[in-house]
């Protein structure tokens, strides 16, 4: 299938200033697959240790030497080391923290050697190390799962993926077209982009067996809570995870996961989610300059979970046999939500740590919530999320009345619209602004159409 990762590779592979790569994301997002194809297509020779299964693989890596290190290699994999030729994959690599201190030595010693690691639960590991880091000797891809444009060439909807990336705000898109393109994103949000569950919706066309392939992925997701490290609390884990789906779109009150643990235990086991992959935070930011990081309030959140199908999973909701059926779409305010920061989490540059940020004022008889706050060409732009047609907008209207903000976004189900408006807030001075209204299969498009607005 096809994956946007590829071409970072590729510009990777042929770079002369290149390091060793290390792909971080969650577990199932597709690392191995992805290298597998690199390596296949790409290269004349592929070498591929997994330190999970095969743990004993350490020791070809103890000798101080390089070379050494290399010649073990290729007498154990009987597979060819050369430089600009072979591409040597080291996966799972945090199970051998020691291998992964030894990556600066590749780049040192052997700088025209191509070396890719990666690790589902790399993170874990790199954020309680007791090793020497590689600083300044590695680079990071980081890894989502598949956007709703890759879904859609995994469907063979190339065209559709063409239209997206063309169209224009003059354009005005037939009725017919927006209906097909609005079905997929509902589909899309429905399965999720874990490959595996693509993989079967392109061919099979089974929910059923969609939804066989996202509950094997919620158990393994599990499975690996005993691998979290000596401090990590299975039961825990197991409670913040179950809670985690009822919590999207919301700010989070540890009171709402348990009343009877300490927020302190809930924050930490929070935290090694995230690291996982599993959970995403979507921190509060005051939204009244860029970076937005710089105004942030870590104990303000709301959390994303890793793929709306997973989110509906363990939900535990079903959509065999009724995709528009009451049960899911009484969650579908949620479930746009989660589709918005998903398509956003995969439009940063792969070697960029994506960060996502909303905003929200507790006033009593006042408060106001925006659901995402993103910073693009130097300027904080709202954007609200709708699932449906229509809906209030009161809450932007006061972000962008305070922030005196020149354009906001609007994410629904409706066609693309461009307008000027005037917020009208009581005790205010009227500001215009501009409202530019997409529907939600081209969120992947916003930069490049509100350039154009503004």
């Amino acid at each position: 299938m096809y994956r946007k990762y590829m071409q970072d590779l590729l510009e990777w592979k042929n770079r002369t200033n290149r390091k060793p790569l290390v792909i971080r994301g969650a577990r199932q997002v597709g690392k191995t697959y992805l290298v597998r194809e690199f390596g296949r297509k790409h290269f004349d020779h592929f070498i591929e240790i997994n330190f999970d299964e095969h743990s004993d693989s350490r020791s070809l890596f103890k000798h101080q030497d390089i070379d050494r290190v290399l010649q073990y290699i290729e007498l154990a994999m009987d597979i060819p080391v050369h430089p600009g030729k072979t591409l040597l994959f080291l996966d799972e690599i945090q199970k051998a923290p020691e291998v992964f201190a030894r990556l600066r030595y590749f780049f040192e010693k052997k700088p025209g050697l191509h070396v890719i690691a990666a690790g589902s639960l790399l993170d874990l590991v790199l954020a309680d190390h007791t090793f020497s880091m590689p600083v300044g000797r590695i680079e990071y891809l980081h890894m989502n799962p598949m956007d709703f444009k890759e879904f859609l060439y995994a469907v063979q909807a190339d065209r559709l993926v063409e239209f997206i990336a063309d169209f224009q705000l003059s354009e005005e898109i037939p009725d017919s077209l927006h209906t097909r393109l609005a079905d997929y994103v509902t589909v899309y949000m429905y399965i999720g982009g874990m490959p595996a569950s693509v993989r079967e919706y392109a061919h099979s066309q089974s929910f059923r067996q969609c939804e066989m392939e996202l509950s094997s992925i919620l158990d393994t997701l599990k499975d690996d809570f005993s691998k979290y490290g000596e401090k990590a609390d299975t039961e825990m884990l197991r409670l913040v995870l179950d809670a985690a789906p009822t919590l999207v779109g919301r700010k989070v009150k540890y009171t709402e996961i348990s009343r009877e643990r300490a927020s302190t235990t809930l924050k930490k086991t929070v935290d090694q989610l995230e690291l996982a992959g599993i959970l995403r935070r979507v921190q509060h930011s005051s939204g009244s300059r860029i970076p937005l990081r710089s105004e942030r309030k870590e104990r303000d959140f709301k959390l994303l979970f890793l793929d709306s199908g997973l989110l509906l999973r363990s939900l535990g909701l079903s959509i065999t046999g009724q995709v528009y059926g009451q049960q899911v779409l009484s969650n579908r305010g949620a479930l746009a939500e989660q589709f918005v920061g998903q398509e956003w989490l995969g439009q940063f540059e792969s070697y960029e740590t994506p960060e996502l940020y909303y905003w929200n004022r507790q006033k009593t008889g006042a408060s106001a919530e925006v659901d995402y706050l993103f910073q693009i060409d130097g300027r904080v732009v709202p954007a609200e999320v709708k699932a449906g047609t229509t809906g209030s907008l009161k809450s932007l209207h006061v972000f962008v009345s305070e922030k005196k903000s020149p354009v906001a976004l609007r994410y629904n189900m409706a066609n693309p619209a461009a307008d000027d408006v005037v917020s009208r807030i009581p005790g205010r001075v009227p500001h215009p602004f501009r409202l530019l209204s997409l529907p939600l299969y081209m969120v992947s498009e916003t930069k490049r159409l509100l350039r154009n607005f503004v």
